[in-house]
């Protein structure tokens, strides 16, 4: 049953407690914020109010403080990258070093920079500068380096990044005016860079920047414009000899080989002909001592035997044959087989040996035949009378 339902005592069961009447309107929302602040209060440990508006502004005020403990919390709330550490300022001073992941700071009391310490950076220097044999030149270099202490970054000096671009202007400088012009424009620039590099690592190290130098890089070098033209043709004839230095040195290389292999060749055909003459000679001198004793026991038909040999060794090569005859003329003949030769090489006729040619060389033969004869037994004697007497 409805607590206003006609004939019912309804005024008990009415949640405002309106004792009014019917046509009383609806409750008074100050005592219902009253009410409600009362409990609040109570479940803090404060005394529940028993009239006007004072409970009203204790509950707001409460709730607002705790509205802004949670909003203060929350904003402290803050993340640090993994290629980051987040330097922690404590009203300013410094406290300690975030390390990367998910952290909580004190709003207003605390206060984070991120410093990056993976990130490669770089900065340059350049300029003209004198060098030290007088001469001006414009010189480029570039450094890269990173952090590696976040703290002595940001608190060593007023500006580490401004430092370290002074500290390699100076050293550029004093290396350039330490160096010849020929060795920061041509062949010195390795020289010169790695002294720039270990010059600005010896400026910066007392000053505790926080910083590593990576490496150094000479991107330029050139005279000024007013005298480029010059400098370009000295380039130009210095790279010149040195292109003809390696080509002679080349062209050394290859032909040096192939005269030692030649002086070798030459020396092993000269090894080789002195031993080939040295064997011949101790065969002839052998061949003459075996020889001595057959010459000393006939030494005309040694005599002759040796002419014969040797003309037989001389003439073997020719085609042509010489008859020794007595009365002082020589007959020349070919023989028939060359002859036939001749025949079945060439078409033009050939004379062939007639009637007294053959006559003639068999009269030859027999003088030669009788005149070896008496040779003979003239040696014949001559070793019975000798090795008779010897008996």
């Amino acid at each position: 049953m409805a607590w206003n339902e006609p004939g019912n005592n309804g005024n008990d069961n009415d949640p405002w407690k309106n004792r009014g009447g019917k046509d009383q309107g609806p409750p008074d929302l100050d005592e219902v914020f009253r009410k409600f602040g009362n409990k609040f209060g109570g479940i803090f440990g404060g005394k529940p109010g028993k009239g006007g508006n004072g409970g009203v502004g204790g509950a707001g005020l409460t709730f607002i403080i705790l509205i802004a403990l949670v909003v203060w919390a929350l904003s402290g709330i803050y993340t640090v990258k993994e290629a980051e550490r987040g330097i922690v300022l404590q009203f300013g001073k410094f406290a300690r070093i975030s390390e990367p992941g998910l952290r909580w700071k004190a709003t207003f009391i605390e206060r984070v920079i991120p410093i990056d310490i993976e990130a490669v950076r770089s900065l340059s220097a350049s300029g003209f500068m004198l060098t030290e044999d007088e001469n001006v030149v414009s010189v480029e270099f570039e450094v890269q380096y990173r952090v590696v202490d976040p703290r002595l970054y940001r608190f060593s000096v007023t500006d580490a990044d401004h430092s370290l671009q002074q500290s390699l202007d100076s050293a550029l400088r004093y290396v350039v005016g330490h160096s010849r012009m020929d060795e920061v424009l041509t062949t010195g620039r390795e020289v010169v860079r790695q002294r720039t590099w270990d010059e600005l690592n010896e400026i910066i190290e007392p000053y505790n920047l926080g910083l590593i130098v990576t490496d150094v890089n000479f991107k330029d070098s050139r005279p000024p414009a007013e005298v480029k033209d010059a400098f370009d043709d000295a380039i130009a004839a210095q790279e010149d000899e040195e292109r003809f230095i390696r080509e002679a040195e080349a062209y050394a290389k290859e032909i040096e080989p192939r005269a030692r292999g030649q002086v070798t060749r030459m020396t092993q055909e000269a090894e080789a002909y002195k031993e080939r003459v040295t064997l011949e000679a101790r065969g002839e001198v052998e061949r003459f001592e075996k020889l001595l004793p057959e010459y000393q026991a006939a030494k005309e038909v040694t005599r002759q035997r040796l002419y014969i040999d040797a003309m037989e060794q001389v003439l073997s090569s020719s085609s042509k044959v010489l008859v020794d005859v007595e009365g002082g003329n020589n007959m020349m003949y070919l023989p028939l087989d060359k002859i036939m030769q001749s025949q079945g090489g060439n078409s033009a006729p050939v004379r062939l040996p007639n009637k007294n040619d053959l006559e003639q060389l068999r009269r030859t033969l027999e003088q030669s035949q009788s005149k070896n004869s008496s040779v003979n037994s003239g040696g014949d004697r001559y070793d019975r009378d000798r090795f008779g007497n010897g008996r």
